[in-house]
């Protein structure tokens, strides 16, 4: 039994971060490292370069991206990502569940005045 929270606490950051490598992913095929890189300018840098690999690879076991690779001006082979159209769907499923989560959190966390409208309704 979880008593610490811990584990779901790392599922929590696990889809969230599945989201963010997914809508990444949706803007344009990108690479691993290029992936871990936006997260980090986003804010978040609890990723480390090469913690991103295994959750690309959990999202490509998954079918909601698929790999290739393509070989660099340096003769350099790089693996690229896509999305595929389960992918598509999952990250639209995350959206709306994040909007959800994330207006639900805000308004628990930012409550109205004492006998004032809410936050946004003036």
């Amino acid at each position: 039994m979880d008593t610490d929270g811990s584990e779901r606490g790392s599922r929590i950051l696990r889809g969230i971060l599945d989201a963010c490598l997914l809508s990444l992913v949706a803007e344009r095929d990108r690479y691993g490292y290029e992936l871990a890189a936006e997260l980090r300018r986003a804010g978040l840098g609890i990723v480390r370069d090469g913690s991103i690999y295994p959750l690309v690879a959990r999202l490509e076991r998954r079918n909601l991206i698929e790999g290739y690779v393509v070989r660099t001006d340096r003769g350099q082979r790089r693996r690229y990502y896509r999305i595929t159209a389960a992918g598509r769907t999952e990250l639209d499923e995350a959206r709306a569940l994040w909007d959800q989560v994330a207006g639900g959190v805000h308004a628990v966390l930012h409550p109205p005045p004492a006998g004032g409208a809410p936050h946004g309704d003036a």
